[in-house]
């Protein structure tokens, strides 16, 4: 399932994240890229031990907290430390799948989805697109700043040149608690069904029903 998902930040989380980004010091993105992937990465993100990077995780470290869609969609178990990546004109970042397993504070971690949140105004920059490779074909993503992607990490993916200006994202994997897409995606639509009708008639006989196959589904794959 990939989901796109508005307004995970505000308008002054955003202010504040830009003018911290655009005062700060970027070096080489291939450092964090693994070693196949090095080999088409060319971008820059902010530095490991950057105050300016240890904030800003934290404002979307909140943002994500507080949003439901993305934690009925993605169930976190474990989230990668943000990276902050900025793409100036001529860069890009070639076609490549995330690693499976990465190093999250001396613990491995399995990526299970990926996602980019994106930090300034498509308009202020031409190129960039997220292409996303799927059995529909390819499709690509240009969200509006404070808007988020969340995909499969085994997805070939890429982000196309920038022509002209700046794209600036945070980017990141998840664990998931559940570990199957169909089973999350299974979870996802049953408490969007059940949300649903709470909102329209209240706490019914049927809305409890649901909320029992829900939890009674979540017990049963959840890996804690």
């Amino acid at each position: 399932m990939i989901l796109c998902i508005g307004n995970v930040l505000t308008a002054d989380e955003l202010a504040h994240i830009t003018e911290k980004l655009n005062a700060a010091k970027f070096i080489d993105g291939k450092t964090t890229a693994g070693w196949h992937a090095r080999l088409v990465k060319n971008n820059t993100q902010l530095p490991k031990g950057s105050p300016v990077l240890e904030e800003v995780r934290s404002l979307i470290n909140t943002a994500l907290n507080r949003n439901r869609l993305f934690q009925m969609a993605a169930r976190p178990k474990r989230i990668h430390p943000l990276l902050i990546s900025r793409y100036d004109m001529g860069m890009a970042y070639g076609t490549h799948t995330d690693d499976a397993l990465m190093n999250r504070q001396n613990q491995v971690m399995r990526s299970d989805l990926s996602f980019t949140l994106f930090l300034n105004s498509p308009d202020t920059y031409e190129g960039g697109e997220l292409v996303i490779e799927t059995a529909q074909g390819e499709q690509d993503y240009k969200l509006p700043s404070g808007a988020m992607i969340v995909y499969p990490s085994s997805t070939l993916h890429r982000v196309e040149t920038v022509t002209s200006g700046v794209r600036l994202a945070a980017i990141s994997w998840i664990q998931s608690l559940i570990r199957d897409s169909q089973e999350r995606e299974i979870l996802f639509d049953l408490d969007t069904a059940r949300q649903s009708l709470f909102e329209q008639y209240g706490k019914t006989q049927e809305f409890d029903l649901l909320s029992k196959t829900h939890a009674n589904l979540l017990r049963k794959w959840a890996e804690c």
